[in-house]
């Protein structure tokens, strides 16, 4: 593995799940393999999660991870080839990104989405800029239309609790679009689905409003439907995310509440565990009830985000 920017970047997906278990088991079984190695964490935008795991999973390879967040620390970065930079950027990556290459093992990067001219959101300019120009392998801590460390470790979730059930039960996974106050990007929902996709091992159904379709690019292989009951008969776990338009860019067209996962709505599952990548707003996208109930993997699978974090380096390293 070079970089790690998509389920693309994963050849064998179940190999990386059982690994990341492996480490999960024994965090420190490698403690020695980023011994004299440097991480770089740049964030364009905010973190939690994100941000802690990946510094806990390089900690426990021997890594030191070093963090900068560009919006309020560093200078204004431009990404445009070509630019005539009289505006508000100050550094070109040109010139930024290959003196990280210079500094850092490995550079990790978080951007987001502006949600105003999908044509640049979805080309991805500026975790390819920093690919072409840093020399260095990449990770991404998600990006404008991916996050992939996160749906890595959602089918570790999923792949640690199916332990629990017979071997030849293909599970149904259904990704539910939710309510929100505000336009989200459309990144977990794209990458949970190019990853389920790619995994190819779960009855995968995608239901959202009308208008709410995403990209075919991530969905193809998905079933699709406006019925959200329709889609949760019988579920086996439930992904819940908000997510804006798509072919009319970034926008809420309605925020029913009918759409919120209840208890009530689980009862037509096959006793659903329910994951949402947080944060979430309670009472909003997902009730009270079913996050502090019995069916949330909520919890189970934002611990998990090291494990992910950390598997992920750990083939980046040992193929360096």
């Amino acid at each position: 593995m070079k970089n790690f920017i998509s389920a693309h970047d994963a050849a064998d997906i179940d190999g990386l799940v059982k690994k990341a278990l492996a480490y999960k088991a024994d965090p420190f079984k490698d403690k020695t393999l980023g011994a004299g190695k440097r991480i770089g964490c740049l964030f364009l935008n905010p973190s939690m999660r994100t941000r802690l795991s990946t510094q806990i999973a390089a900690q426990n390879l021997g890594m030191d991870a070093i963090l900068f967040n560009v919006g309020s620390e560093g200078w204004a970065l431009e990404f445009e080839e070509e630019a005539i930079m009289s505006g508000n950027t100050v550094e070109h990556v040109k010139d930024a990104a290959p003196i990280f290459g210079k500094y850092f093992d490995v550079l990790a990067i978080r951007t987001f989405p502006s949600l105003k001219n999908r044509e640049d959101d979805y080309s991805e300019l500026y975790i390819k800029q920093f690919i072409k120009y840093a020399g260095i392998p990449v990770v991404s801590l998600e990006s404008a239309t991916l996050h992939p460390l996160q749906s890595l470790t959602d089918i570790i979730t999923i792949q640690e609790h199916s332990r629990l059930k017979p071997a030849a039960h293909k599970p149904k996974i259904v990704l539910t679009w939710a309510p929100h106050v505000k336009p989200l990007p459309q990144c977990v929902a794209n990458s949970f689905s190019q990853w389920i996709n790619a995994w190819g091992k779960a009855d995968f159904v995608i239901t959202h409003p009308e208008d709410y379709e995403l990209s075919e690019e991530f969905t193809q292989g998905a079933t699709i439907t406006h019925n959200q009951d329709e889609a949760l008969k019988d579920a086996d776990y439930v992904y819940v995310k908000n997510w804006s338009t798509f072919k009319d860019y970034g926008k809420i067209y309605e925020s029913d509440p009918q759409w919120m996962l209840t208890n009530k709505k689980l009862e037509i599952t096959n006793q659903a565990k329910v994951m949402h990548c947080l944060p979430v707003r309670r009472n909003v996208e997902l009730s009270d009830e079913v996050l502090d109930g019995p069916n949330s993997l909520v919890t189970q699978e934002a611990s998990n985000r090291v494990w992910a974090a950390q598997v992920v380096l750990s083939e980046i390293l040992k193929n360096k």
